[in-house]
Parts: C-alpha cells; sequence; structure tokens
C-alpha cells in the first residue's frame, strides 16, 4: 500500500454529517417536485396493489372451502390478472420517472463538480492527481444514481408496510404484535453493519481513484514510457494498483452482502415462529383456515419491506460516502481569493510589483520582497537560471496563484479586486509546451474568440510572415492537431498558439519561450508572429532565445526571487556582471548555433572574415 502512497483522504476532504449530507441531496431534487408526486402516486398504488393480492387469494381460498360457483371463481382470477396488469403499469411509470430525475439530478451533480474543478487555483492540481478528480467527477456521481434508486424503493417499502399493518391486525392482533417485536432485532443487526459499510464504501471510492489515477497517467505518459522501454513497469505499477483497488472492494462487497443474508435468516425464524402459533390458533378454530394463509402471506410480504428498510442505511452509505467526496471537491477552498468581483476595464498594461512576497509552499520562498514597475506597451525579457523566480511573476500577473503580502497593480488597480473572467480575457498566455485541444488548428485558434469565422481565422494566420506557415500544414488550417497537439513539431504547436493569442489581442502578452530547437524557417514564423503582438501589448518574456533578448525593451536580470540587473543587451554586457555570465555560457552557444544552421548567415561572415 505504501507504494501506491495508501488510500489516505485528500487533504480537501473533509466529513459530513448523515443529515447534512442528506439536505443538500434533496435541494438536487427539489425542482423535480411534480415528478416525485407522480412516484410517490406510483408507489402509493404498488403498494396497495400487492396488499391487495393476498386478501383476494385468501378469498378465493375461502370460496373453496365455502363451495363458490365456478362463475365467482373466475372473476377474481380475472381481478387478480388486473390488478397484476395494473402494478406492473404502475411499477413501469416509477421506474421510467425516477430514471428521469436520476439522470437530472446527476447530471446537476456533475455539472457542478466539473465547474467547481474548472475554477480551482492551479495550484489545487499541483497538489492533487487529475485522475482521482475525474474519479470523482465520473464513478462517484454514478454511485449516487444508485443512492436515489434505494430511497424511492425506501418509500415504496414504507408504504407497504402502512398499508400492510391495519390488514394485519384486523386478522390476529396477537400475531402481528409478536411480527412487531422480532422488526427492532433486524434493525439493530443491520445497524451494526452500518459503521462498517460508511468504511468500507469509502475505502472503495479511494481505490477506484487510484485505478483512475494510474491510468490517466499512463496514457498521459505513454511516449515518455515507451522512450525509456519501460511499458513493462508502467504495466505492473498499474497491475498492483488494480489488485489493492480489487481487494479493498471485494471488502466491500462481503460487507454489504452480509447484511441480507443475516437478516432473510432472521426473518426465517420469525416466520416459522408465528407460522407455528398461528397454525395451531387455526387449529383450535380461533381463525379460518383463509385467514390464516391471508396472515401467512401477508407476513411475508410485510417482512419484505422490513428487511429493505434495516438494511437501507448500510447500503445507503455507499450513496452517502459518494455524494461525501463529491461535495468535498465542490466544498475544497480555494487559495487565490479575490477582494472584490468588479469587471476589468480595458487595460493599457502598467503592472507594478510593490515588495511582493510569495512562496509554493512554507519551505520554498520564490519571491522575497519584489518589486518591479513595466510600463504601458514595454516588452520586458526575464532571464535567470532555472528557479529564479521568473515563471512566478508571471503566474501572480496570472492569478494563478496566490501572493503572501505586498500587491500587484494593473493600471493602478489591484489585480486582486478583478472578476477573474473578464480579467483573464485581457492577458494573453503562451506557456513553453503550448496545450493544444483535440480538433483541427482552426479550432484551437477559434478558442480565444470562439465568434471567428474560418475566413477571420485564416486572415489573422496569414499576418504571420504572410501564411507560409500554413503551407507547412498537410490541411492547413483544417488539420487535425491530435491529442495534446502531438501531430504537430514543438514549433508548429508555438505558432498556433501565438495565432490564439494575436486573434484575442490581449493588453498584456507573457509568453514563456520553449526551450525546444527549432528549425531556422520556424523560428523566422514565430519571430513575425512575436512582433505583431508585441506592437499592441505590454510583453513579459520568459527569454530562452538571444533574439529575444535582445529586441527586448528592457531586460531583467533575476536570481533567488529578487532583481540584480536590468537595462538592454548591450549596457548590460558592458557591466561584465551575471547577464554577461549567461550571455556567455548560453546565449552566445546558442547564436553560434543559429549561425551553423542558417547557411546565408555563415557564408556572409565567413566572406566577411576573409575580405578582412
Amino acid at each position: 500500500m505504501g507504494m501506491f502512497g495508501g488510500l489516505n483522504a485528500e487533504a480537501y476532504d473533509r466529513s459530513y454529517t448523515d443529515r447534512a449530507l442528506l439536505a443538500r441531496i434533496f435541494k438536487y431534487f427539489s425542482t423535480y417536485r411534480k415528478r416525485m408526486i407522480l412516484v410517490s402516486i406510483a408507489t402509493v398504488a404498488m403498494a396497495i396493489f400487492g396488499a391487495l393480492n393476498p386478501l383476494l387469494v385468501s378469498d378465493g381460498v375461502e370460496s373453496l372451502v365455502n363451495a363458490q360457483t365456478d362463475l365467482y371463481l373466475l372473476g377474481l382470477i380475472a381481478v387478480v390478472l388486473l390488478i397484476g396488469v395494473l402494478n406492473w403499469v404502475a411499477n413501469w411509470a416509477r421506474r421510467r420517472l425516477t430514471a428521469t430525475i436520476t439522470g437530472d439530478a446527476v447530471l446537476a451533480l456533475r455539472r457542478d463538480a466539473f465547474d467547481a474543478s474548472v475554477k480551482h487555483d492551479l495550484s489545487f492540481y499541483d497538489e492533487f492527481q487529475a485522475g482521482k478528480i475525474v474519479s470523482r467527477i465520473t464513478s462517484d456521481t454514478q454511485e449516487f444514481a444508485q443512492m436515489v434508486t434505494l430511497v424511492t424503493d425506501l418509500i415504496s417499502q414504507v408504504l407497504t408496510v402502512m398499508i400492510l399493518l391495519p390488514i394485519l391486525f384486523t386478522i390476529e392482533w396477537r400475531l402481528t404484535l409478536l411480527a412487531l417485536a422480532m422488526t427492532p432485532v433486524a434493525y439493530f443487526t443491520a445497524s451494526g453493519f452500518r459503521s462498517l459499510a460508511r468504511r468500507a464504501t469509502r475505502q472503495g471510492f479511494r481505490a477506484m481513484g487510484e485505478v483512475n489515477a494510474a491510468v490517466q497517467e499512463a496514457v498521459t505518459g505513454i511516449q515518455i514510457a515507451k522512450n525509456f522501454r519501460q511499458e513493462d513497469a508502467l504495466y505492473q505499477h498499474f497491475v498492483g494498483i488494480n489488485k489493492l483497488s480489487y481487494q479493498v472492494n471485494l471488502r466491500r462487497g462481503f460487507v454489504l452482502a452480509n447484511v441480507f443474508p443475516t437478516l432473510n435468516a432472521l426473518t426465517g425464524v420469525a416466520t416459522a415462529i408465528l407460522v407455528y402459533f398461528g397454525g395451531l390458533s387455526a387449529a383450535g378454530g380461533d381463525i379460518s383456515i383463509g385467514a390464516w394463509y391471508l396472515f401467512v402471506a401477508s407476513v411475508d410480504r410485510f417482512w419484505f419491506p422490513i428487511i429493505n428498510i434495516a438494511a437501507f442505511w448500510s447500503q445507503f452509505q455507499a450513496g452517502l460516502s459518494a455524494a461525501e467526496r463529491v461535495f468535498a471537491l465542490i466544498d475544497a477552498e480555494p487559495v487565490v481569493h479575490q477582494v472584490d468581483n468588479r469587471p476589468a476595464p480595458a487595460l493599457r498594461g502598467e503592472i507594478k510589483f510593490d515588495r511582493v512576497n510569495f512562496r509554493y509552499t512554507e519551505q520554498e520562498d520564490v519571491l522575497n520582497d519584489f518589486s518591479l514597475h513595466i510600463c504601458a506597451g514595454e516588452n520586458v525579457a526575464l532571464v535567470g537560471h532555472t528557479g529564479a523566480g521568473k515563471s512566478s511573476v508571471a503566474k501572480l500577473i496570472a492569478r494563478f496563484y496566490e501572493f503572501q503580502s505586498g500587491a500587484i497593480t494593473l493600471d493602478g488597480h489591484d489585480i486582486r479586486s478583478f472578476d477573474l473572467n473578464s480579467y483573464r480575457k485581457q492577458l494573453g498566455i503562451v506557456s513553453q509546451t503550448p496545450f493544444l485541444f483535440a480538433g483541427t488548428v482552426a479550432d484551437n485558434i477559434r478558442y480565444a474568440r470562439p465568434e471567428l469565422s474560418d475566413d477571420e481565422i485564416e486572415t489573422i494566420a496569414r499576418r504571420i510572415g504572410n501564411g507560409e506557415w500554413l503551407d507547412t500544414l498537410p490541411n492547413g488550417l483544417q488539420s487535425d492537431v491530435g491529442a495534446r497537439g502531438s501531430r504537430l513539431s514543438m514549433g508548429q504547436r508555438q505558432l498556433v498558439a501565438l495565432t490564439r493569442v494575436l486573434a484575442q489581442r490581449p493588453a498584456v502578452f507573457i509568453l514563456d519561450e520553449a526551450t525546444a530547437s527549432i528549425d531556422p524557417f520556424t523560428e523566422s514564423q514565430i519571430k513575425d508572429a512575436l512582433d505583431l503582438i508585441l506592437a499592441d501589448s505590454t510583453s513579459i518574456l520568459i527569454a530562452h532565445r538571444l533574439s529575444t533578448v535582445r529586441s527586448a525593451d528592457r531586460i531583467i536580470v533575476m536570481r533567488a526571487g529578487g532583481i540584480i540587473e536590468e537595462g538592454n543587451h548591450d549596457a548590460l554586457i558592458a557591466q561584465r556582471g551575471h547577464y554577461a555570465e549567461l550571455y556567455n555560457a548560453y546565449f552566445r552557444h546558442q547564436s553560434l548555433e543559429f549561425v551553423d544552421t542558417n547557411p546565408r548567415l555563415k557564408f556572409a561572415l565567413e566572406a566577411k572574415a576573409t575580405s578582412g
């Protein structure tokens, strides 16, 4: 179990009382009152038809004893048949309505869970595995649906008992009291399974979450596994988790499976006692043979709902555990807190960091008393070694994470005062490994502005290098990008992501450049795209290319969460400080590589050296 991290609760999990859970679950059904009333009517009809059947059969037995006419018996059979048909219709209506209500409730619960998930901060996904979150939205909500069916069945059982009790008292009140005296034994026996069922089902859901997480990780990481020939290790890891899930769910099944056999054994003993004493009463002439049969048939129908009612809470724990896990996901506290929710105005892009302190965890300080002023329309490049805090600056501007102290303003407004949706619409962000959704290139560009037509998208795309990059795609804008953009090269993915930002026309542009090698043609196309975006926005570039660094209005050199140098390329080189070291260690080597991969430039430099 330790190998797989165990089946411990997530940090955001919480315990709810049964009353709190039921009150919250009821809210998902309160909008379907009319349909629920119809379900209740159908349930009452079924209970009445179920109770009438033994009455009619009992009457038939009495008629045989009293030698009634065949016509009477045929009429009785016809009535029994009619009741059977009506019972089937009522049951069909109840099941159909229940399925509709359940489907709608699960749809609403799943929608709320997904909505909460996409609104959680990035720090939430840093800490918790995506596969386990998916499990709560899919598997756990489905278990919730099973619970709803149980509730409707419970209502039916309670109504059946309420109808049968007066009948039993009418037939033989002493035997009925004896039957009632035995019901608490069944109830307390079933209650003993309750806490066991809650724990077992909770562990079962966690085990399923582990399985889903393993599958999700395996599918997304399959390329890396194949690169390092680790398919067998991946398989063995899954087998281990799957076996753990099997063992946990086997225990869960064992607990739940023992409820009904135990209760059936108890009710079997109770029925035998009642049959014995009832038989003595019939033999002694206290009650008629037909009445005795009616009591035996009715008490059997009485025990079935009693068993279901007694076992309900043990079975119900699965649904409550599922609901508890889904509600915990919905109720998880956000880390990023907005102090206001006003729509962001049209932004110019003046950004100020004022003595900002930020850390991802208590042990991981990232920015220390950090201050920075970026003018509207300015193009700033952030450089520094890994861990210097460059990406954190960009993530804080985007409100992906919460800073602990200080202030960040945009055009003089506290960025914590904006409605995040309207605010982020004015931010254009391209990560180091751009994510593309399954679909076409056009679909991914349109993601920024869904209202754009294909012609408008093509016009925007062809602004970049006269659209030469589109000609390298098999079907131009209609080329399928594959899962996560796998059918495109890294350079092509960046071009799609940059075109998406170009279509968005953001006030602030944030780019974390890719570190992968890109061919000279794609490099030039990317530069064209960047020039178009930079001309109309304030830009923060986490630079990995010399061309980006040299073209920046200002270079910010970071180390250990602070700014140690700033200025343009020539001024910083002249200082012979940290930037000069970075340039000689990385950027200068990169520039020589660029020359080697550009024959024309290499020829020109060699010619110049020869002529000199």
